[in-house]
């Protein structure tokens, strides 16, 4: 069975960058019928925060992004430390010592001798005598020895992948404060939940590599690994510093509509144009993720403004009962009400400002040359007014003042509204229950 995770760390909430990840995950997975599991990275407590748990959780359902069953690794603890202790008895697990300041200038002694800055295995030259005597003043980590070979797999979005193993420093497993570090916890979570495809993204090649081989190392099969692009801004610069405040729950704050924002990430990247997606049936079945390329790939926040517009103004007086019970509009206008300014919002919050026109009128906006024109037809507005009021009233208003076009018909949308822009006059000025034009 296809099986396919996500699994974020709660040290923050999730941004758009994470959402790529998640997303590309669920769709495999709801494509081929398989399982989806969310899997929370919380093997680090002093920065593993439940709210952030709770956060990745109402992002993703906000997203309709459900999983099948949930994971942590807090929880798994045992697992972790059974592997270790079976990659330390096949002599691929080692004990080191140096300090950051001492790799540091190993690195720098490298790099000034034209050699690429690659852990030298010194602490595989340690007698037992040396360790003990250096645990006695200092903490020893794990480091996972590579096989200095080539190791190879086939991207499904970057093709055929290789790294020389020998280009790369051992990685560090477990810390010296005996906490298990994401490269060993996600491979032995990999195997033994039965996950087939582990997408991610392009930062994560190198470290595909290693876990290539402590899976092998592990007696394991390694996956499918696919690594998407990264993403940029609309400029092509990092987005690294941005993505705090491209974090969901601030989209979803901004008002943005999850289809919206799933249509435009389920596409972006690929050879494939975006297409709004009312539905994530219309989702699931149109992705391919061999249709993905390696470049970075821009995204630009503002792309979910139309899309968003998009998806409210096909929607029903119905689908909105909520939102517009929520701004205070009584049940009888809520159908009248959203087909007048359906065509007029961007986001739900757009609803508030409408009904707030409509229940204490606008600031009226008056040309100096219009004022007398105006008050003039503001004495012709009958009280109770209906569907054909405003043609009935313009037809009268032209007739006495001679005035025609847009002559006529803007400085009146001015007074009632104060925007030169907006709905059909002649179905808001039945809604309109107070007009400040009149004086």
């Amino acid at each position: 069975m296809t099986t396919t995770r996500f699994a974020p760390s709660p040290t923050g909430y999730i941004h758009i960058g994470n959402l790529r990840t998640a997303l590309m995950n669920y769709l495999i997975a709801r494509k081929a019928g398989g399982s989806f599991i969310l899997r929370i990275d919380d093997t680090d407590p002093e920065r593993s925060k439940e709210e952030y748990v709770d956060a990745i959780k109402e992002d993703l359902t906000w997203l309709g992004l459900t999983w099948d069953r949930i994971e942590r690794q807090s929880e798994r603890l045992e697992r972790y430390e059974a592997a270790a202790e079976a990659l330390r008895a096949s002599g691929r697990l080692y004990e080191v010592f140096e300090t950051p300041t001492e790799l540091d200038l190993k690195r720098k002694k490298q790099l000034n001798m034209g050699k690429p800055p690659v852990y030298d295995r010194a602490g595989l030259a340690l007698s037992e005598s040396e360790r003990e005597a250096l645990r006695a003043e200092r903490g020893g980590y794990w480091r996972f020895k590579l096989d200095h070979a080539r190791i190879e797999w086939n991207d499904l979005i970057g093709g055929e992948t290789s790294i020389d193993a020998a280009s790369v420093s051992d990685p560090v497993l477990i810390r010296a404060d005996g906490q298990v570090l994401y490269t060993l916890a996600s491979v032995v979570d990999d195997m033994e939940m039965g996950v087939t495809h582990v997408v991610r993204g392009a930062d994560h090649v190198t470290n595909t590599a290693t876990q290539i081989q402590i899976i092998e190392a592990l007696g394991g099969t390694a996956p499918g690994f696919a690594h998407h692009s990264l993403l940029t801004g609309p400029q092509g610069e990092a987005l690294s510093k941005r993505l705090g405040t491209l974090s969901l729950r601030d989209l979803r704050a901004r008002g943005v509509e999850p289809m919206a924002l799933l249509s435009l990430m389920a596409r972006l990247g690929s050879a494939d144009p975006v297409e709004l997606r009312s539905e994530m049936a219309e989702l699931i079945e149109g992705f391919d993720i061999a249709r993905f390329g390696t470049a970075p790939t821009k995204f630009d926040e503002a792309d979910l403004v139309p899309l968003t517009a998009r998806i409210l103004h096909g929607m029903s007086a119905e689908e909105m009962d909520a939102d517009l019970a929520r701004i205070g509009v009584p049940e009888a206008e809520r159908a009248p009400f959203w087909e007048v300014v359906r065509e007029n919002i961007e986001t739900r919050a757009d609803l508030e400002g409408w009904w707030r026109l409509c229940l204490e009128g606008a600031e009226p906006v008056i040309d100096a040359e219009d004022a007398e024109f105006v008050a003039e037809a503001m004495a012709l507005l009958p009280e109770t007014r209906d569907a054909d009021t405003w043609s009935a009233w313009t037809a009268q208003v032209k007739e006495k003042t001679g005035r025609k076009g847009r002559g006529l018909f803007m400085p009146l949308r001015k007074a009632l509204t104060g925007m030169e822009r907006g709905p059909d006059m002649g179905a808001l000025l039945p809604l309109l229950k107070t007009i400040r034009a009149r004086g």
